[in-house]
């Protein structure tokens, strides 16, 4: 049983180390589709089975009748697709063939699950022998007797696996997953307690499960926050539905089409109350050319050559009059001076439209070392709802010293790292905050001395330097340097392991 969340990581990290083992040379952006979809299985197959033993027990109840399911927010999961039976069949030569049979039945069944789950497992180069393996794996999952605590470490587990075969993917990774330390400052600091989430460019929907966390967290009620999502990967889209599927979110508001947000937008009318979103960096093929009397840019006509703008400009058009967006920009959005961009930056400026700009450090993304930073737009600066007035006036921090190293290539927020950001920003922008400058990290900065730099938002222009800190600890630091120099030596004799022994393979 998994009793502890230190334990139930144990467990995810055990898991994904012998699902990856079960690997070999198949590709991790394919593998991934066959083990989370695996995971998933197992999911709806244990909600099934904890509601269709409620039935048993229940007088006059038929646990055989799909509609009873459908009331308690169960999918409906046909006899020959339930995990023991699949379990029971998992080292027959044809288990491929059952697995996505099951996958058809249960989508016949379920129709807000058409055409979201993989049927992969006949096509890919995946010997029975491993599915089989696979499903044994994952039939040892530990889980909890009671139905909430066995959803948790499930959805745990997939939302474990998502960011590990990220990892193994590299740069095409990036392109579904943002990472969770990313994710959680954006929902920490615009603290999504109830109305409508919106991601138009959502991925694999690490931003909507995050801030179903949050509310849950804080004792708010689930049903308080309403999700809207767009993606136009397919692939990507399915993985998402999953994802919020086994988290038990509704995810009918997320749609998926292959023209994208700027060409087909799928929510045109609505205006959210939150926009969380890691838009793809400095875009070039956005269609901009086809775009460019478009009514959402009211700041200014985007490049066709740079989606940055667009996508400022597409979630303030999706912003209810007092909403917050937080999302992630490259860094040269902060300074660019051409094609426009000085001035939709200048406008927005102007038009109080910008609340706050964290800039980042390297190596938190997997896809990019493109430098990049957080911007906040926000309707409240007015002053409203707990908030104060602060309309002349910008918050920078600069966040590029935090965070610490778990490879030669990634980086990640502690916690502690993730509070001092956040609750920096709450304490400037709240009414009863207690806010102050802190040199090299912090400024509250003048509209009117930003208009002096000509509308440059890059926060190491107004933090300044650093006060010289005259306990620094030599020894301490030497100590965490070594420790970052060992960890990128160890992961680079990892690399030229793996090398050697693909050169023994060809050989």
């Amino acid at each position: 049983m998994a009793s502890t969340h230190t334990e139930t990581e144990r467990l995810e990290a055990q898991l994904f180390k012998a699902a990856d083992k079960l690997r070999k040379n198949i590709d991790a952006a394919q593998y991934k589709h066959i083990v989370l979809g695996l995971i998933f299985l197992k999911y709806i197959s244990d909600s099934f089975l904890t509601r269709y033993e409620e039935l048993v027990n229940t007088e006059f109840a038929d646990p055989e009748d799909p509609d009873e399911y459908a009331g308690e927010n169960v999918f409906w999961v046909p006899a020959q697709a339930r995990w023991d039976r699949l379990s029971a069949q998992a080292k027959q030569p044809g288990v491929g063939a059952i697995l996505d049979n099951a996958m058809a039945l249960i989508e016949q069944d379920n129709p807000t699950l058409k055409g979201i789950l993989p049927r992969v497992f006949a096509r890919m180069n995946v010997a029975s022998a491993t599915l089989g393996e696979l499903i044994d794996l994952i039939s040892n999952i530990a889980l909890a007797e009671q139905s909430a605590q066995s959803k948790d470490v499930l959805g745990r587990v997939y939302e474990y696996f998502l960011g590990e075969f990220a990892l193994a993917e590299g740069k095409k990774g990036g392109q579904f997953y943002t990472p969770g330390s990313i994710v959680k400052l954006l929902v920490q600091m615009i603290e999504p307690y109830s109305g409508r989430v919106f991601d138009p460019c959502c991925g694999s929907g690490g931003m909507f499960v995050m801030s179903e966390k949050f509310v849950e967290n804080h004792q708010g009620k689930i049903n308080d926050i309403s999700i809207y999502g767009q993606e136009s990967n397919e692939t990507t889209y399915r993985l998402c539905r999953m994802n919020l599927a086994i988290r038990n979110i509704d995810g009918s508001q997320v749609k998926w089409n292959k023209e994208g947000s700027f060409l087909h937008d799928a929510h045109p009318d609505l205006r959210a109350d939150y926009i969380l979103a890691n838009p793809p960096f400095n875009d070039s093929d956005w269609s901009g050319r086809q775009l460019a009397g478009d009514g959402r840019w009211q700041y200014g006509t985007p490049p066709p050559g740079n989606a940055n703008f667009a996508w400022v400009q597409h979630f303030v058009h999706h912003l209810a009059p007092r909403g917050v967006a937080g999302f992630v920009l490259s860094k040269g959005s902060l300074t660019s001076k051409s094609s426009n961009e000085d001035v939709i930056r200048k406008n927005l400026v102007e038009a109080g439209r910008v609340d706050c700009i964290v800039n980042l450090p390297a190596k938190l993304f997997l896809n990019t070392q493109i430098p990049a930073c957080l911007w906040f737009i926000s309707g409240r600066r007015q002053g409203h709802d707990g908030e104060r007035r602060r309309t002349n006036e910008i918050l920078f921090i600069d966040a590029g010293d935090l965070g610490h190293l778990i490879n030669r290539r990634t980086r990640v927020f502690a916690d502690e790292d993730t509070a001092k950001i956040a609750d920096t920003y709450h304490q400037w922008r709240n009414q009863d905050g207690n806010y102050q400058d802190v040199a090299g990290f912090c400024n509250a900065t003048p509209i009117a001395k930003i208009r002096e730099l000509d509308y440059v938002l890059s926060p190491g222009r107004y933090v300044g330097l650093p006060e010289e800190e005259d306990d620094f600890d030599f020894g301490t630091r030497f100590k965490e340097l070594t420790a970052e120099f060992e960890a990128q030596l160890a992961e680079e004799e990892k690399m030229n392991k793996r090398i050697l022994q693909n050169l023994e393979k060809v050989q």
